[in-house]
């Protein structure tokens, strides 16, 4: 069985047993949280939801908070003694599928 959840502005395919990273999520490492957010459930009964899927939901454990690659923006304009060098490094929450509650 899989689900389609939404979280974080994203879409993510999952599965049982699943390690995924989303965007930083409140909780701490060790914590299980509830995703409501189902927009398909697929397997031997496919439900498909508008926009959400009643009733359904997906379990996960927080395994670690961390921040990603460092992503390096610079900005020049030739001739005219102008640039602008800025870093970013996006926070992330790394989680593991418990359960796909259909």
């Amino acid at each position: 069985m899989y689900a389609i959840i939404q979280t974080g502005g994203k879409q993510f395919t999952v599965t049982e047993g699943q390690e995924i990273f989303v965007e930083k999520l409140a909780g701490e490492a060790g914590e299980t949280i509830t995703l409501d957010e189902v927009l398909f459930v697929g397997g031997d009964d496919a439900k498909v939801g508008a926009p959400f899927v009643d009733g359904a939901s997906v379990e996960a454990e927080i395994v670690k908070h961390g921040r990603g690659k460092k992503v390096v923006t610079y900005r020049y304009h030739r001739r005219k003694d102008s640039h602008r060098k800025q870093g970013h490094r996006q926070p992330y929450t790394k989680l593991m599928i418990k359960a796909i509650n259909a």
